[in-house]
């Protein structure tokens, strides 16, 4: 046998058993990755579902100025004026806490209970769908809300992708929106990166699948190229085939 033949066997050995055993993860990277690539991300980031007109504040609407808030809270953190609703308020981080305080009146907002939080989730909604179901989250965040910004209230809707916006219990923010096609974005993801707990993409077992899909390929390409370039090439012919071709030359 020559280097040639040999060579060809070789890489039609391993492109063979390697692709046997990596196949369905090229089917998964392709499915996943054309899933990420082709949906528009703002539309999976949940844009659509709230609404993005910009919070325009009415100077006329502060009675209450920041420099008393200060006084009042001298230890206040982060502190910003925004809408909630159809207040202007302050809002900040005090001990870890979340606050919010009314930039007219200066009276301190209570955290949200279930009625208030569908009213705030109803505001950020763009949908014109109806609330499902109303859930307080403050332990076991689900992997779709930053456990940072628990407490939670999830506000569903019964619109198509089951929407859901979540709101700030502390403050009434707007912490996270989303739909079925983020959750499922989120498990390609996964997938493509090959991390189900954690979504890293510097794990253990993407490296070894990384690294038996390159040599696959160069076997691959070796294959091609006898294929190719090297198809009439006699060496390459096997004896038995050579002797009948011979064979039938002679006669």
């Amino acid at each position: 046998m020559n280097d040639s033949m040999r060579l060809l066997k070789t890489s039609r050995k391993y492109h063979k058993w390697l692709m046997a055993f990596i196949g369905i993860q090229f089917v998964i990277w392709s499915g996943s990755g054309a899933y990420m690539v082709y949906l528009n991300i703002d539309y999976i980031h949940g844009d659509t579902l709230v609404n993005n007109a910009q919070d325009k504040i009415d100077p006329t609407l502060i009675d209450y100025p920041l420099q008393s808030l200060m006084q009042s809270y001298p230890q206040a953190k982060q502190v910003s004026i925004e809408r909630y609703l159809d207040k202007v308020v302050y809002r900040f981080t005090l001990d870890n806490k979340k606050r919010v305080v009314d930039a007219q009146s200066g009276a301190e907002l209570a955290p949200l209970n279930q009625a208030q939080a569908e009213k705030a989730a109803t505001y950020y909604y763009s949908g014109s769908g109806a609330i499902k179901s109303t859930e307080l989250i403050s332990e076991n965040a689900p992997f779709e809300l930053n456990p940072a910004v628990m407490p939670a209230w999830r506000v569903n809707f019964n619109d198509f992708g089951s929407p859901a916006i979540y709101v700030s219990a502390e403050n009434g923010r707007l912490v996270g929106k989303r739909h079925s096609f983020w959750r499922l974005f989120d498990w390609m993801f996964r997938f493509h990166v090959m991390d189900y707990e954690n979504s890293e993409i510097d794990n253990t077992l993407l490296f070894w699948f990384t690294l038996l899909g390159i040599l696959s390929a160069i076997f691959g390409l070796l294959l091609v190229y006898f294929r190719v370039f090297r198809k009439t090439d006699d060496a390459l012919i096997k004896p038995a085939a050579a002797s009948q071709n011979d064979q039938g030359v002679a006669q």
